[in-house]
This record gives C-alpha cells, structure tokens and sequence, in this order.
C-alpha cells in the first residue's frame, strides 16, 4: 500500500506547510486585533487558524504507526 504523501512530487510536505499556515495566520489574527482591524479581518484569520489546526490534527491520526 502506497502512503498518498508520498507519491507525489513533493513527500512530506503537507505537514510543515500546515504548520506555517497555522503559524502566519495566528500572528496575523493576534495583530489584527490587537491594532483594531475590522472584526471581519480577525474572524478571517481565525478561522484559517482553526482550519489548519484541524487539518494537522487530521494528518496527524490518519498517518500515525499503530
């Protein structure tokens, strides 16, 4: 059985780019509100927080040795 992360041209790249998502957007949410911005621009930034958040812990069960 093939691993479907490593098959493609890249192997392992999901993870390390859902940890930049995470980590950008999360600094991103942070100054948003903290300089004001319009509460749609930190409601944005959260939820792509969130999602990339779910996605690793989703990456995370579906590739982990049992």
């Amino acid at each position: 059985m093939t691993d479907p992360e490593t098959t493609g041209n890249r192997p392992g790249m999901l993870r390390p780019v859902l940890w930049l998502v995470l980590i950008v957007s999360a600094a991103a949410n942070a100054t948003a509100s903290t300089a004001g911005a319009h509460p749609i621009v930190g409601v944005g930034f959260g939820l792509i927080t969130l999602a990339s958040a779910a996605a690793l812990v989703v990456h995370h069960y579906r590739h982990r040795s049992r």
